[in-house]
C-alpha cells in the first residue's frame, strides 16, 4: 500500500521522503511547493529529462554538478551552447552524459527562449485541480495524468524534447503544479 510513514523525527511523510537524507530535504522543502520563473523551470524540465531511466536521488546528488555544467540552467547562455560545449558535457564526471539528453537540454534551451509569451505561462495552463482528492498511497498516485499528456504535447509542439507525458508528470509534481503529498504527509498541508 505505501501509506505516510513516520520518519526518526516523527513527521508523517511520503514514503520514498524518508528512504535518504538528501531524499528527506529535498521532499520536506521542494517538491511539491510551486516553482516559477523562466530559468528555475527549465532548470526542472532538465533534470526530469536527464532523470528519465535513472533513480532521482542519482540526479539530486549532481544537481551542483548539473547546475556547473549548464551555467546555472541560464536560458540565454545554455541556448548558446556550442558543438564544443556539448564535448565538454560529454567528458564531465558531474552530469550524467548522456549525448541525446545532453543535446535535448540544449535544444530545450533554444525551445525555451523562442516561446512567445514565456516557459512559465506555457507550463503553468495545465496545472492541475487544486481540489482533487489526496491520495492516501503511492499506489493512487498516477504516473500520467490527461494534463501531463496535454502539456508535453505542448512542449513538443514547441521544439522541446525529452517531455513525453510520464516526465511531464514528475516536473508537475516537482513543481507543484499538483500535490502529490500523500494524504497524511506533513508536507502536504505546507504545500496547500
Amino acid at each position: 500500500m505505501s501509506a505516510a510513514v513516520p520518519g526518526a523525527d516523527g513527521l508523517l511523510r511520503c514514503p520514498w521522503g524518508d528512504s535518504a537524507d538528501d531524499y528527506r530535504a529535498y521532499h520536506d522543502t521542494e517538491w511539491g511547493r510551486p516553482v516559477h520563473g523562466e530559468d528555475p523551470l527549465f532548470e526542472r524540465i532538465c533534470l526530469e529529462a536527464f532523470q528519465s531511466g535513472l533513480s532521482w536521488i542519482t540526479i539530486l546528488r549532481r544537481r551542483e554538478g548539473f547546475r556547473a555544467a549548464f551555467a546555472g540552467f541560464r536560458i540565454a547562455e545554455v541556448a548558446r551552447f556550442t558543438e564544443a560545449d556539448a564535448a565538454r558535457l560529454l567528458a564531465d564526471p558531474g552530469i550524467i552524459r548522456n549525448r541525446a539528453k545532453i543535446e535535448a537540454a540544449i535544444a530545450n534551451a533554444r525551445a525555451a527562449e523562442a516561446l512567445a509569451g514565456g516557459l512559465d505561462p506555457l507550463v503553468w495552463k495545465f496545472a492541475g485541480d487544486p481540489d482533487r482528492p489526496a491520495p492516501r498511497t503511492l499506489a493512487e498516485v498516477p504516473a500520467v495524468t490527461p494534463e501531463s499528456t496535454a502539456l508535453a504535447k505542448e512542449l513538443k509542439k514547441n521544439g522541446f524534447r525529452f517531455v513525453g507525458p510520464t516526465t511531464a508528470y514528475a516536473l508537475m509534481q516537482a513543481c507543484g503544479l499538483v500535490n502529490d503529498h500523500l494524504a497524511d504527509c506533513h508536507a502536504r498541508q505546507a504545500v496547500d
